[in-house]
């Protein structure tokens, strides 16, 4: 698969940002809940009591008028009520909601550029995984090609034996790198495919192609910190969760405030067997009843001064992330910055090393084959070049790395 195939897969199948995505649709309907809350309500009540005494049925109208009286009353009523006035509180939680709803679209976004980033990290990495060892494979066959012409010389007495076993000695400390760095591999393979999260089952898909070779232009300068902090959806989700806790403070410091309720109550009763009622009077009737409902806290054992110390301590909680959280974003530009430009002097110098190296190893082989040079200096050589190669191929992953590391802190 290419690297874009991967992102598209890890965006469609990563678990955790599925369960972020989760986590949105909870803020979702917990904005939906706090408008509710402001929104008319309607109860259907129903009760079954039973009473030491005999009780009227309804309350007397009139002075001498007659009831139905039972010790056993049942009622069911349509119950209506809207809050008219609540100190701005429930306004205020729903703002809140609203705004905690953004910073978790806004938290979303940020998790699918970490996730981007991620993927490209590893698939590069094991790119370069594979380079090295091709570069591990082309050492030791051509150790192998070389030990045959060293056992030819040793054959026209030309060579000592020991240099043959030296030989052998290099090719078998080659096999036991390659098999670690094969494992490295197979790791780097299994943490790609638990950031795909596929499915149990799902065929294995494995990154194509070649670390590609991109010209090596000067770094870019960096954009101003203001710039920045506008395109980083965490800072921004950071900003929205900062002023749902505003709205929380003043929801919460409402509660000092009174509130103004329109209730309403419509339905029917029953008195159960009632064993005093004049001839003709029902035992059963309807009642309802609209008013309007006025509370005033005067005192709570001081929850409501309580909440609103909670809440404050919250949102200075919360500004001191934020700061740190732009302290961590100008780190992390400056960080990705500099290993770009590392990552390229690194592979400008390793290429240079790396024709020298071609050189040494040829010109260490000819003296060997002229009986003016040792094998160990063949080996030495062999090896610097080995070295080159590996620390081009990890020296370009990271120069791949960097640039996608620049554009997860610009929040691109």
């Amino acid at each position: 698969m290419s690297l874009s195939e991967a992102i598209e897969l890890a965006l469609k199948h990563n678990p955790e940002l599925s369960a972020q995505g989760h986590d949105l649709g909870v803020a979702e309907a917990r904005y939906d809940a706090a408008l509710g809350r402001r929104l008319p309500g309607v109860d259907v009540v129903g009760t079954a009591m039973y009473y030491q005494y005999d009780q009227r049925l309804l309350p007397a109208t009139a002075n001498g008028e007659a009831g139905a009286f039972s010790d056993k009353m049942l009622s069911s009523d349509i119950v209506f009520s809207l809050p008219i006035y609540t100190g701005g509180r429930l306004q205020r939680e729903q703002s809140a909601a609203r705004l905690l709803r953004a910073s978790a679209e806004r938290q979303l976004a940020r998790s699918r550029s970490e996730l981007i980033y991620n993927v490209s990290s590893v698939y590069y990495g094991i790119l370069a995984q594979r380079r090295v060892i091709a570069s591990l494979e082309f050492s030791r066959e051509a150790l192998r090609e070389h030990s045959k012409r060293v056992q030819e010389m040793i054959s026209v007495q030309k060579a000592a034996g020991v240099d043959r076993l030296r030989m052998d000695v290099r090719v078998a400390d080659l096999e036991q790198r390659m098999v670690w760095e094969k494992n490295v591999l197979a790791v780097q393979c299994r943490v790609l495919a638990n950031l795909l999260g596929l499915p149990a089952g799902s065929p294995r898909r494995t990154p194509m192609g070649e670390l590609p070779e991109l010209p090596m232009a000067s770094a870019a300068e960096l954009p101003a910190l203001a710039v920045v902090l506008a395109n980083r959806s965490d800072y921004q989700a950071a900003q929205a969760a900062i002023a749902a806790q505003r709205e929380a403070v003043a929801a919460a410091s409402a509660g000092h405030l009174p509130t103004v309720t329109v209730q309403g109550s419509y339905g029917r009763r029953l008195a159960v067997e009632s064993s005093d009622r004049r001839s003709g009077l029902d035992s059963t009737t309807d009642m309802g009843w609209g008013g309007v409902v006025f509370n005033v806290p005067v005192f709570a054992g001081g929850q409501v001064s309580a909440r609103v110390r909670e809440e404050r301590a919250r949102l200075a909680a919360a500004e001191e992330r934020l700061r740190k959280l732009a302290l961590q974003i100008e780190l992390e530009l400056e960080t990705a910055s500099l290993n770009i430009q590392s990552a390229r002097e690194r592979l400008e110098a390793l290429a240079k090393t790396s024709e020298q190296a071609q050189e040494s190893l040829r010109i260490e082989r000819e003296k060997y084959e002229l009986g003016k040079g040792s094998i160990t200096d063949v080996l030495d050589a062999q090896t610097a070049l080995l070295d080159t190669e590996t620390a081009m191929s990890r020296a370009l992953a990271d120069y791949h790395t960097a640039r996608a590391q620049l554009a997860l802190a610009k929040g691109e």
